[in-house]
């Protein structure tokens, strides 16, 4: 899949939504693009590594960790699930860890930074829910389209 998403706010401006967030890449995959599913949680992983356990059909997890860098929501063990599974990538709104591993994935990873510590493995929090940050709301079934200048939103895929 070949975009920019400047390109993509050229052409299609008044579609689009655009998060404000400045995360940080941490993937292998530098830009990528699919359908959003979506996880609210607080420094508790267990809902995410479930959604990237199973089939991810080129979708795109964004998981609103409330912004909390406390305790990584995604490592390498989660990562390589989510690429065996089929997964383009995972936004976080929170920390990760393993960032050399997560390198190495053919995954995008975008984050707000790293921390080592292990968050809780409860499952508490909720799936495939609207959640906003960044000055943009997630939904789920709309597509998100990433690349090195930022997030864009759309209610459909622009590219085919």
């Amino acid at each position: 899949m070949d975009f920019a998403t400047a390109d993509l706010i050229d052409d299609f401006e008044d579609e689009l939504r655009s998060c404000e967030t400045q995360f940080r890449q941490y993937g292998g995959r530098v830009s990528f693009a699919g359908p959003v599913s979506t996880v609210r949680c607080f420094r508790d992983n267990g809902l995410v590594k479930k959604l990237l356990n199973t089939p991810g059909d080129g979708r795109v997890l964004v998981v609103d960790g409330d912004g909390a860098l406390a305790s990584a929501l995604l490592g390498d063990m989660i990562g390589a699930a989510a690429v065996a599974n089929g997964w383009a990538g995972a936004v976080i709104n929170g920390a990760v860890r393993d960032v050399a591993a997560l390198r190495t994935l053919d995954l995008g990873v975008k984050a707000l930074g790293s921390n080592p510590r292990k968050s809780a493995k409860d499952g508490v929090g909720e799936v495939d829910v609207p959640v906003a940050f960044g000055g943009a709301e997630f939904r789920p079934g709309d597509w998100l389209y990433s690349d090195e200048d930022g997030i864009v939103l759309a209610t459909r895929d622009l590219l085919s």
